[in-house]
């Protein structure tokens, strides 16, 4: 049998079912290649990462191997896997909350002081990172310096132009005229 998006026959499913409880390697291999992209994406829609979802997909598929012997035949074994991954993802996340909640409980902020005085080693090193960074951008900067008023001057004057003397066509309007 092929591993395909199509879905399966009961009697194949059958067969693969059978197969896997004779020992069946290939078979087992079929079922896990057929579904593990359902198992995995019910397993990230419960914890957004990829890792974590990769090891509760494996955790369903030792459960379902475990438990393949008391799956009803009667049932869509699709529909009993992915009712399996919930369960288990939901097992999960319920124990991730308890453990959170112990640590909340045990740790009260009030009640725990600072190891030390000095600030935190770690934003102490961020500090001095961004420092770093900050400083060496500074450096890689071209060195501009501010233009000097005797050479501005100079200069406008060796154009024949001054700006204590208003130009023609401002002296113009400046009286009325439109030259």
């Amino acid at each position: 049998m092929l591993a395909s998006s199509a879905p399966e026959s009961p009697d194949a499913i059958e067969q693969l079912i059978d197969g896997c409880l004779r020992g069946d390697q290939q078979a087992w291999d079929l079922i896990v290649t057929r579904y593990w992209r359902k198992v995995f994406n019910v397993a990230y829609k419960f914890v957004g990462r990829h890792d974590l979802a990769e090891d509760l997909t494996q955790d369903v598929f030792l459960k379902i191997f475990k438990a393949l012997g008391t799956f009803d035949r009667r049932a869509n074994f699709q529909t009993w896997l992915i009712s399996v991954s919930r369960n288990l993802c939901i097992d999960h996340y319920r124990s991730v909350r308890k453990e959170r909640e112990l640590v909340d409980r045990s740790l009260d902020s009030s009640e725990v002081s600072a190891v030390s005085g000095e600030p935190d080693a770690l934003l102490t090193l961020e500090r001095g990172d961004r420092r770093a960074r900050l400083h060496d951008a500074l450096a890689q900067l071209p060195v501009r310096r501010p233009p000097q008023l005797g050479h501005s001057a100079r200069l406008l004057q060796e154009n024949g132009t001054s700006r204590s003397k208003p130009r023609p066509t401002q002296r113009n309007r400046a009286n009325g005229s439109t030259a």
